[in-house]
This record gives C-alpha cells, sequence and structure tokens, in this order.
C-alpha cells in the first residue's frame, strides 16, 4: 500500500531568507485629518477613485497570496473608513481559506457607526493613531479639533466586542514628552497596548530631521520613572515592535524603533497601495504594477510569479541612517500604514 505523499505548505521567503506572512493593503490614500507627521494641511491631490483596486481585485489578490503562505491582512489608508462600504470587502476577505488574521489601522473617527459592522464582518483586531490626549496637542499634530470623537470611537469598538485594540502613538521630540504617560495610562485603565513609533522621514512637507525623533530608549526611560517594565524576549521576531509588560501584570506596551534600532532583519511584511503596486518595504523606491497584471487579463499563476520576484529582491533595510537613504516619492498616506 503506497503511503499518502505529504505536502508542505508553500512559502514565501525573499532573498534575505525572512518569510513573508502579512500583507497590508491600502484601500483608499484618502483622510479626514492632516497629520503633520504624514500629509500636507492643504492641496492635497488624491487618486481618481477609478485607479483604486475593486473589492473584487483586492480579494483576488489576497485569495493568491493566501496560496503562498500570506495568512495576515491589515486595512489600511489613508483613513481605511472613508472607503465605502468597508465591511463587504471584511466579509469577503474573512472568507478566504488560509487567511488567519485581518486587522485594520485607523484614527477611528469614523468608529463610532461602523464599528459593529467590522466586527460581525470578521474584522478582529484595531490599531487606532492617537498621539496626544490633550485637545490642542491632539488638534495641533491632526490639524482636527475631534478627539472626542476618537474617544467615542474607541468605546463602541469596545463595546462591539473588540478584544484587542492598540493604541499608535508617534513619537515626536518636544511634542509627545507631555503625552506619554497620559496614554499609558489610559491603556492601562482601559485594556489597551500602547504602542509608541519614532517619527520616520515620510510627510508630505519633507520637514522630517533625526533631531526631531524622540527615540524609543528615551521613551522607556521616561515610563520606567513611574512604572517597571518587563522586557518579552523575542517579540521583534514576530512583530515591529520591542514589547514591555508592566511588573504589576497590568498590560503592555509596545515601541517601534523603526530609525534609533530598526527590526528589518526579521521584517515578515509587504504593502499593496490603493491603487495596487506591490512595495516590498514601507520606503521601497521600486513598486511592481499588480493592477495593470489584474486589469490585462494575467492568470492567478503570472500575477503569482510577480509577487514572488518582487519578493525576492525585497530590500534589507530601509537605510534612514545611511547617507545612501532616498526618501519614498509617496508620502505615508499614499503607501498605507
Amino acid at each position: 500500500m503506497t503511503a499518502p505523499v505529504s505536502h508542505t505548505p508553500r512559502k514565501l521567503i525573499d532573498g534575505m531568507g525572512r518569510t513573508i506572512v502579512n500583507l497590508r493593503i491600502s484601500v483608499t490614500d484618502r483622510c479626514n485629518f492632516r497629520c503633520t507627521y504624514c500629509m500636507p494641511e492643504n492641496n492635497v491631490e488624491f487618486m481618481e477613485r477609478s485607479k483604486l483596486l475593486t473589492f473584487e481585485e483586492l480579494t483576488r489578490i489576497a485569495t493568491i497570496v493566501s496560496k503562498m503562505g500570506i495568512s495576515r491582512l491589515r486595512i489600511t489608508g489613508g483613513e481605511p473608513l472613508m472607503r465605502k462600504d468597508l465591511p463587504s470587502l471584511i466579509q469577503m476577505l474573512n472568507g478566504i481559506n488560509g487567511i488567519e488574521d485581518i486587522a485594520m489601522t485607523t484614527n477611528a473617527f469614523f468608529l463610532k457607526d461602523q464599528a459593529e459592522a467590522l466586527w460581525k464582518a470578521g474584522l478582529k483586531r484595531l490599531n487606532v493613531s492617537l498621539d496626544a490626549l490633550d485637545p490642542e496637542k491632539f488638534r495641533d499634530v491632526n490639524r482636527k479639533d475631534c478627539l472626542s470623537e476618537v474617544l467615542n470611537g474607541l468605546e463602541a469598538a469596545k463595546k462591539a466586542g473588540f478584544k484587542s485594540i492598540k493604541i499608535n502613538a508617534v513619537a515626536m521630540r518636544n511634542f509627545s514628552e507631555t503625552e506619554i504617560m497620559s496614554l499609558v495610562d489610559m491603556g492601562r485603565t482601559e485594556g489597551f497596548e500602547m504602542r509608541f513609533i519614532e517619527f520616520m522621514p515620510l510627510d508630505s512637507d519633507q520637514v522630517w530631521a533625526r533631531e526631531k525623533v524622540l527615540f524609543g530608549s528615551e521613551i522607556i526611560e521616561l515610563i520606567g520613572q513611574k512604572y517597571d517594565l518587563v522586557p518579552i524576549d523575542n517579540s521583534r521576531e514576530i512583530g515591529p515592535a520591542s514589547e514591555f509588560t508592566f511588573a504589576d501584570g497590568k498590560g503592555k506596551i509596545g515601541i517601534i524603533t523603526a530609525v534609533s534600532n530598526p527590526f528589518c532583519d526579521h521584517c515578515n511584511r509587504i504593502r499593496m497601495t490603493a491603487d495596487g503596486t506591490l512595495r516590498t518595504c514601507l520606503f521601497s523606491t521600486q513598486e511592481t504594477n499588480l493592477k495593470t497584471l489584474l486589469r490585462e487579463g494575467a492568470s492567478d499563476e503570472e500575477i503569482d510569479q510577480a509577487i514572488t520576484d518582487a519578493v525576492m529582491l525585497k530590500e534589507p533595510g530601509h537605510k534612514i541612517n545611511l547617507d545612501s537613504f532616498e526618501r519614498p516619492k509617496r508620502a505615508m498616506h499614499a503607501i498605507g500604514g
């Protein structure tokens, strides 16, 4: 009797030996905020709607990559909740065999009205961008006076059933120092995991400078003045953050040291912009046009090969700290957070 053949699941591995399991999908470059580290205040040029991938096209790409070993999806923007009928897309993606986790990054402004529908559609995790709890500082960085709407959105997400809610705060020198402890205390009280992200050179106004970055080591030192933190071993081998639990057992935080101590060696993600271009690094200067393949009748096998070829050339690292660093042509809102 012949023994059954064992099939090893397909893995998507880049030229550095890193296994790619995470695809970030931007669904729009539009946003109702104008955050200083992301977008200009005025005269923003957005993509024509006809250039955005349809839900059916997004689902086809997700189906293809699910057979290549990608099991985790994150929906991003711009502000993804500005894309009409987003719960329908979540439901479509949730039905793909092999997709084990769907998350979303949002500013939470529209969550109050959409949280329940998103949860029911199969979205399980949220990352909410929130840099300040002081209303004036919130307005200064977001250029919008709507802190209460964001906090209401967070409350609605908790009521809808979301158990995993992370708060992302961009850490900027001479701004974040007075906000960090308020955010940490809110996270501990409300059950949110705080994540502090070093300010990166992805702003449309191109005012980024290294001296404007509040470094992760400084954040840890500041928090450590009030709370004892316990490092979580190997956390950066799973995701981008160095994670810490509070010694009293009440929650944890993450620090993403994208500038001072990058996690590139363990990067397991690729990105797709809202107009269907594949980026193998947040700071890529090269893109692979998947939309043209989709709309010109390419087979799944041809799209698979294009993705495989692009991933094989995935950058070893982002070069922010090198003289040879080159800013990407797209700002953050047009890449996908």
